[in-house]
């Protein structure tokens, strides 16, 4: 069984009545990893693994709100050259990234999981 890694692009839709929907949406990428017997088999599965994915809610001011497939932006097959804790790789060409690296590459305080821990762990300010 080999191991592939699905990309997906959802998108949080806005019903405003009338078939209206908002032009700006909440979008969110994610990656899965998928094991199959081949690219073709991965796919299925990703696309059915996206379309469970989906849901129906209700927004704050009530109108509903739909979590949506947008598509697969992208399907990588894991191998050899990936270890087991891999789940996604690029290999890109860019201008001089290690001079560049205080552009490129965050603060650790911006990294999401230690914002948000961060975030999580504030105690409350006492007025």
């Amino acid at each position: 069984m080999n191991r592939y890694a699905a990309k997906f692009l959802f998108q949080y839709r806005a019903d405003l009545g009338d078939g209206r929907s908002d032009v700006m949406r909440r979008c969110e990428e994610r990656i899965v990893v998928i094991p199959a017997m081949n690219a073709s088999s991965a796919l299925r599965k990703a696309k059915a693994y996206g379309k469970r994915a989906e849901y129906e809610g209700k927004a704050e001011a009530g109108n509903p709100i739909y979590f949506e497939l947008v598509g697969i932006t992208d399907l990588l097959e894991l191998g050899i050259e990936t270890e087991p804790e891999e789940v996604w790789y690029d290999i890109v060409t860019m201008k001089q990234p290690s001079e560049r690296r205080d552009k490129l590459i965050p603060k650790e305080s911006q990294l999401n999981a230690i914002h948000w821990e961060r975030q999580k762990n504030k105690k409350p300010n006492k007025s």
